[in-house]
């Protein structure tokens, strides 16, 4: 398969748009048949790309070269928070003295009230470059933190990935009088430090689902796009299924799917795509992998940090209610009380 993302070099202009896609359209149709798709999501630079994209798939489908998008059922984001990889202080002079303090340490200090006063009046230094695993985003992001502020959400007990503007912490900031990195500050420091925001980078320019709901609905799309195994403590995208089961099937007020649909959009289409014929639907004679759950019951907890990697390393987890089982090759592998120990998986190799 060849799965691609770009940003179509949208800084440089609208005009390079098409250059940049004829490149992906030349690898398709080279590819000879094989599978090909493109990530489809929405910019805020660039708010109409994504209709180009999809124009443009379905213009090559109609020429013969097979390609799909891939979509995201919700705001493409990162968690920040004192814990994970980013937050918006990560690059100012007095944060980045405590950095190496554990975290109950550096909640002290930044509940001085001298040192809060004195973070509040820096500006962000470089933080991305050379010899850096930060992106230049990020400093992007830390030069125009109150007005990335109108996009950062407190994800709470119940977590929600369609919050209103009301709900922002610009918002909140407006509401208490004070300044948006003041309202970041304080937010990051509850729950002694363990708070989590939510930043949806993509999919959310108008604070709505509303675009999302149409790229899920069209017939070249594949549910899917999930740094669930990359990035670990800085998003948690490998919730987004049961969020897509959850809230397009029966919390969202309008533009639902029904749950057959969902079901079917999360197995049989992917299955069939990846050339997994064993699998994906119901049937005698195919490999029972299956998700027994409670639709009513069905919601997720918070994220939440581990250390759980090899020399301590960090990831984000985020658990589910409304699961009942998960069956592999007909064995369950987990049920109400946990995982059972059965490891019937295996890597699928040259899609056997």
């Amino acid at each position: 398969m060849l799965q691609a993302v770009s940003d179509f070099d949208m800084a440089s202009g609208d005009e390079r748009f098409d250059p940049e896609f004829d490149v992906i359209e030349a690898m398709a149709a080279a590819a000879h048949g094989h599978a090909t798709s493109v990530s489809l999501m929405q910019r805020d630079l660039a708010p109409d790309q994504w209709r180009r994209i999809l124009t443009r798939v379905e213009a090559a489908n109609a020429k013969g070269t097979p390609m799909r998008v891939q979509v995201a059922p919700r705001g493409i984001g990162v968690i920040l928070g004192l814990e994970t990889t980013f937050h918006p202080f990560i690059g100012f002079p007095s944060y980045q003295r405590i950095a190496s303090l554990p975290l109950a340490e550096r909640v002290a200090a930044m509940r001085d009230p001298a040192f809060r006063a004195q973070m509040l009046s820096e500006t962000s230094q470089p933080v991305a470059g050379d010899g850096s695993a930060i992106p230049p985003m990020v400093d992007l992001f830390l030069s125009k933190i109150e007005m990335i502020s109108l996009k950062i959400f407190r994800l709470g007990e119940n977590p929600d990935y369609e919050p209103a503007l009301e709900r922002s912490l610009y918002a909140e900031a407006h509401g208490r009088g004070v300044g948006a990195l003041e309202a970041l500050y304080d937010a990051m420091l509850d729950r002694d430090g363990h708070e989590l925001l939510y930043f949806p980078i993509f999919n959310y320019t108008e604070f709505s689902l509303d675009n999302v709901r149409t790229m899920l609905a069209h017939p070249l799309s594949l549910l899917s796009l999930s740094d669930g195994g990359a990035h670990v403590g800085t998003v948690c995208d490998a919730s987004y299924s049961s969020f897509f089961l959850a809230h397009w099937t029966r919390d969202r007020a309008e533009g639902r799917f029904s749950l057959e649909q969902a079901v079917r959009m999360l197995t049989s289409v992917n299955s069939r795509y990846l050339g997994l014929a064993d699998r994906g639907v119901l049937a005698p004679g195919l490999r029972a992998d299956l998700n027994v759950l409670d639709p009513a019951r069905l919601r997720l907890h918070p994220p939440r940090l581990v250390h759980d990697l090899p020399a301590g390393g960090r990831r984000l987890l985020q658990d589910a209610d409304g699961y009942l089982a998960t069956v592999v090759a007909g064995e369950v592998i987990r049920d109400a009380k946990g995982l059972t120990g059965a490891r019937p998986g295996r890597v699928v190799r040259l899609g056997r």
